[in-house]
């Protein structure tokens, strides 16, 4: 039963794959190779499986490249933003900073008008109070000169009946009329005292609406500063809280820091002045008090800039890349047992491009027993970043270099098992996690 059911498999077989001769030919002889129907088939077979995986590995490799340039143009266009964001933080500042310093001086102006004004209406009051007093004192007079031209009157009437009967008539008469005239001069100074008082009334009014009108202005210039104070203060708390963060994140004091820039730094762009009052001993206005926290708040923007380039808050490695071990306690894959892992490896391909995470000098560049070709950078606050494993070293000991500046390449030398960096950071001197800046800025930049 079995060799039937064998052979109608042959037959079936003949007649799809007939047997086949593969002849060779020599000078001398000829020779032929026998294909049977099942030795084609597995060389079928083979082909195509040959095929098949010739196509999936094109395929593979193909798109290991696509998304090895979308990692470069994916970390170009962060670096792009994160270069936009700092000059727009910083163009930011300096506007902000400049139209505070425009409604400082508009403020300063406008409480110099006001005392202008508060002055020129003062002397006007002590001007009008010194001619009202005038005018009573000579209402007084008058009121008295009345009296004695009254009394004058009657004695004159008296002595004129009295000199009827004598020759000397002429003498009082002469007297009477010298009464009259001063009478006629006191009404007169009297009518001029009036005039002026009027004339002072009316520059005391116009000033009063001048003043007014001061107010109002000085009102709606306050108004105005408010809204500006408003957007300045918000876009503060939007620039610097997030910064505040990233440095806290890091497990760095942002005071410490903070006060560490402000007295090493001697470049440009550093600390902004507070505003200097000069009020003869009386408190500061809200608006002044307010201006110099936003000025505060500025400086303290800007030393968070400046501090950020000064510590490893970037990748050290740009092309595609893949993670392969973390920092802390792993198995040693030499065989010697478990150890202490202080740094964070990325594997890529032979020489890819190995740049410095922050500002720094370089301190180490050369062979290092475990670590092979290393790079050691020193950084401000006690801060040094290491790039071991490299297959070659671009920098030179003492050179400075800037965040972004190339290093080395990525390599596979010393104690290692596979081309890759291995990148570690250190305060005051222990090992710290790497991943804790490196996702600490992505919150930022």
């Amino acid at each position: 039963m079995l060799n039937r059911l064998a052979y109608r498999f042959h037959q079936s077989l003949e007649r799809h794959f007939p047997e086949q001769r593969l002849f060779l030919k020599s000078d001398t002889e000829t020779r032929f190779i026998r294909l049977r129907p099942a030795t084609q088939i597995i060389g079928i077979v083979g082909g195509t499986l040959a095929l098949a995986w010739t196509i999936v590995a094109t395929a593979l490799i193909m798109m290991d490249s696509i998304g090895a340039g979308s990692a470069r143009e994916q970390s170009m266009r962060q670096q792009a933003l994160y270069e936009e964001r700092l000059t727009a933080l910083s163009s930011d500042r300096d506007l902000r900073a400049e139209e505070a310093a425009r409604a400082q001086e508009r403020f300063s102006i406008a409480l110099t008008q006001v005392s202008e004004m508060q002055e020129r209406l003062l002397a006007s009051e002590d001007r009008r109070r010194e001619l009202e007093t005038g005018i009573e004192a000579i209402q007084d007079t008058l009121r008295e000169t009345i009296k004695d031209r009254d009394t004058a009157r009657a004695e004159a009437d008296r002595v004129t009946l009295a000199l009827n009967s004598q020759s000397g008539v002429a003498t009082e008469l002469g007297r009477a009329g010298d009464t009259v005239a001063t009478l006629e001069f006191l009404t007169g100074a009297l009518g001029d005292a009036a005039e002026e008082r009027n004339e002072v009334l009316a520059d005391a009014e116009a000033a009063r609406e001048e003043a007014a009108l001061v107010a109002d202005a000085k009102e709606a210039m306050q108004l105005r500063n408010d809204a500006i104070f408003t957007r300045l203060e918000e876009a503060l708390t939007v620039s610097v809280e997030p910064l505040d963060k990233m440095f806290r994140e890091a497990g760095m004091s942002p005071d410490d820091l903070i006060g560490a820039v402000r007295e090493g730094y001697s470049g440009q762009g550093g600390p902004l002045t507070p505003i200097s009052f000069s009020t003869s001993g009386a408190a500061p206005s809200a608006e002044e008090l307010r201006a110099n926290a936003i000025l505060t708040g500025l400086d303290r923007m800007n030393m968070y800039r400046i501090a950020a380039f000064k510590l490893p808050f970037a990748m050290p490695v740009k092309d595609s890349f893949r993670w392969t071990s973390g920092f802390g306690y792993r198995q040693d894959p030499k065989g010697a047992g478990t150890r202490m892992h202080e740094g964070t490896d990325m594997a890529g391909a032979y020489g890819t491009p190995v740049f410095s995470t922050a500002d720094g000098v370089i301190v180490h560049a050369g062979w290092d027993n475990g670590y092979g070709r290393l790079v050691k950078i020193k950084h401000d606050f006690g801060v040094e970043t290491r790039y071991a494993h490299l297959s070659q070293i671009r920098v030179e000991v003492g050179q400075r270099v800037s965040r972004g500046d190339r290093i080395g390449d990525m390599g596979n030398s010393g104690r290692s098992t596979g081309t890759h960096l291995h990148y570690e950071v250190r305060l005051g001197g222990d090992a710290v996690n790497p991943m804790t800046f490196i996702k600490a800025a992505k919150n930022v930049f």
